[in-house]
């Protein structure tokens, strides 16, 4: 810096001045967080959490309540298990069907307003429910409570991944998991204990009320979105979004893997009734609901699932949630109801882990259309519920309890081959090197 520009004085012949100290530049200041999505510890995540769990009971609770009173419905309208079964196979069967388009309209009109109105829809078909006057209306009803639950897993897999930081996103997706877990559960025991002092029409009336609470709540707690963007209902825009999806193999392969594993869940717990109450265990109806306390098993290995994933990576737990899941089939052929029992728990545990790792990567993967994403998850997940009720129970009239066990081994067994063919995609990507990371690093 010259003289002149710094005020200082000038002689001719002078040697030239030494440059003015220079002050040390101030320490910069951080600047401040600009993502105002939510985090573990932040305002609103624990709101949202809990609508988002009570969302989870109520789906699971209404889903799958006369799951534990098969025996019972096939009592009263004199049919055979596999015939009762469609009262659970036609719920989730239309949920299958109805998420996409209830997917289509969360990108259209917001992914809370569609969880509300699926709940209130829902939780009034589940009021008339206990009124069916035959089989085949208690299927139809069934059907459409199904249809309308279709907005809820869909939509909040969405929210989540718009409304929470990505690093929180397999927590927030695995409490949500959680709360279908425990909606299941206590659906199940609920169930199963009035039924015995009351029938199971009684019993379904009292999940609608449970489930009625649980959609209040969660309307009130839910925060309203703040990232959301409307997008387009036209049906090439959602055709377009679908086959990119369909076109993406990690998709592909995660869509696969939810269906097995909710085949081998399916097929389980909707014959595991029939064969408690029948010799050598011959338990009562309230004792067979309570074996459903197990999923609280569940509720804990879908809320550690980001911690497995970040200790294994995502295809170690997949493998972990496999193995688990065949341990549990396997410890079921025992005529020992202790064994029987750790059997249930280790299937569950293996289930809900494989499914929070499943649908989380679902959620990360997808960077457009994600309502769209989650719904072909879900879609895939409740084909492979319907499918293990139904073929679960025409295994067991035909087996028995081997047959429903040999039915869930074969999708297990689909569960490993899948998550080796993807190891070996990621590792072609690697070597392909740069053009490859950002696969490698999506797909791990």
């Amino acid at each position: 810096m010259s003289p002149a520009s710094t005020g200082a004085p000038t002689r001719v012949g002078a040697a030239p001045s030494a440059p003015a100290a220079v002050a040390a530049p101030a320490s910069p200041v951080p600047a401040p967080d600009s993502d105002s999505r939510l985090t573990p510890g932040g305002p609103g995540y624990r709101r949202m959490s809990l609508a988002l769990f009570l969302a989870g009971v109520a789906t699971f609770a209404l889903l799958y309540s006369t799951q534990a009173l098969l025996p019972l419905i096939s009592g009263e309208f004199g049919v055979a298990a596999s015939e009762a079964s469609w009262t659970v196979a036609a719920a989730t069967g239309a949920l299958a069907l109805f998420v996409l388009p209830m997917s289509a309209l969360s990108e259209r009109f917001g992914r809370r307003a569609v969880m509300t109105g699926s709940l209130a829809v829902a939780v009034t078909v589940g009021m008339l429910v206990p009124f069916a006057p035959s089989l085949g209306a208690l299927v139809v009803l069934r059907a459409v409570q199904g249809a309308a639950l279709a907005g809820l897993p869909a939509s909040a897999q969405a929210y989540l991944a718009e409304e929470v930081r990505p690093k929180a996103l397999v927590t927030a997706i695995g409490l949500f998991v959680a709360g279908n877990s425990v909606g299941g559960m206590s659906g199940r025991v609920i169930t199963g204990w009035v039924a015995q002092e009351w029938g199971w029409r009684i019993s379904v009336g009292v999940i609608g009320a449970l489930a009625v609470a649980c959609a209040v709540a969660f309307r009130l707690l839910l925060p309203a979105p703040r990232h959301f963007t409307a997008g387009s209902l036209r049906p090439r825009d959602l055709l377009g979004t679908v086959r990119g999806h369909l076109a993406d193999p990690l998709l592909r392969r995660l869509y696969a893997i939810g269906a097995l594993f909710m085949t081998v869940f399916g097929g389980v717990y909707t014959v595991v009734g029939y064969r408690l109450t029948a010799a050598p265990f011959g338990l009562p109806q309230g004792i067979v609901g309570s074996i459903f306390l197990v999923y609280l098993v569940g509720t804990v290995s879908a809320s550690t699932a980001g911690r497995l994933v970040g200790r294994f990576g995502r295809r170690g737990a997949l493998y972990l949630a496999g193995g688990t899941t065949a341990a549990g089939l396997l410890l079921s052929l025992a005529a020992s109801l202790p064994l029987v029992l750790l059997g249930l728990v280790l299937i569950t545990a293996g289930f809900f882990a494989g499914h929070a790792v499943a649908s989380s990567a679902v959620s990360k993967t997808a960077t457009r259309g994600r309502a769209q994403a989650s719904a072909l998850y879900q879609s895939a997940y409740y084909i492979g519920s319907s499918a293990g009720s139904t073929v679960g129970a025409l295994a067991f009239h035909a087996e028995g309890w081997t047959g429903t066990v040999g039915v869930g081994l074969l999708a297990v067994l689909g569960v490993v081959t899948i998550t080796v063919v993807g190891s070996r995609a990621a590792r072609v990507a690697a070597r392909r090197g740069p053009a490859g990371t950002h696969w490698t690093a999506a797909h791990r």
